[in-house]
């Protein structure tokens, strides 16, 4: 049998199967759902000729390893496909926009950075391939279908990641509750990587020294910091509106 992995949950499911149909080798749903929203999913895996299997709840438990499947389960072909940054930036035709989240444990964040970046239209996610989550079925999941749509990247020397960016002139922004400049007060318009660290400890520091300048978003009542899912969606909105006409 070909490597395959499990996804759940309906944005999920519905994402890969409107674009990647072939991927999907199966789709596991409750027997017992037959609302709208199930029979909306039944319609679109019947168009595009996918196997339908409905199964009980305590199956879709373990093939989901949670109670949280929605009652859509689905087994897809293989790993998600390894990216190259080099790939993703020379098929751009804009200014980069560029998401680099710096040792994100945890796989909730990951998963809302990721709807974040689709939201604001980054061109991929960037990310170590140690000392970070990785792009588990929870991530997936959280992410509502921008797993599928974001390219997600892995490199293994985010540092060295860090200088081909620039070496591309693309200016990276590293994000950092000390630093003097506000994130409104930089110029985010430009080929741009915004670098954010993880949860509670921030960017390391090898990281940290190598972005080109670091901002601050200005907080204004009493807590000290941001979740980083929410940090990444000021940042990256910020830089849409500045590349907007007029702002907007």
């Amino acid at each position: 049998m070909s490597e395959s992995r499990f996804i759940h949950g309906f944005h999920a499911v519905t994402a890969k199967l409107r674009q990647d149909a072939d991927a999907v080798l199966e789709l596991f749903v409750d027997a017992k759902r037959n609302d709208a929203r199930a029979r909306d999913l039944l319609k679109l895996a019947q168009t595009l000729g996918t196997r339908v299997m409905p199964v009980d709840a305590a199956r879709l438990d373990g093939m989901a390893g949670s109670k949280r499947h929605q009652g859509v389960v689905a087994r897809i072909s293989g790993l998600h496909k390894v990216l190259k940054l080099d790939d993703v930036l020379d098929g751009l035709a804009e200014p980069a926009l560029l998401l680099v989240l710096d040792g994100v444990q945890d796989p909730h964040n990951l998963g809302a950075c990721l709807r974040v970046a689709d939201g604001a239209g980054a061109h991929a996610v960037i990310a170590p391939k140690d000392r970070a989550v990785g792009l588990n079925a929870t991530a997936i999941k959280v992410a509502s279908g921008a797993a599928d749509t974001v390219p997600y990247v892995t490199v293994t020397n985010l540092a060295r990641t860090l200088r081909e960016l620039q070496e591309r002139n693309i200016w990276c922004v590293g994000t950092a509750d000390d630093a003097e400049k506000s994130i409104y007060d930089v110029d985010l318009a430009v080929p741009l990587a915004l670098v954010l660290g993880a949860e509670g400890d921030g960017m390391r520091r090898l990281t940290r020294e190598t972005c080109d300048v670091l901002a601050s978003i200005p907080m204004h009542g009493s807590v000290e910091s941001l979740n980083v899912s929410v940090a990444s969606g000021i940042c990256l909105y910020e830089a849409r509106r500045q590349r907007s006409p007029a702002g907007r």
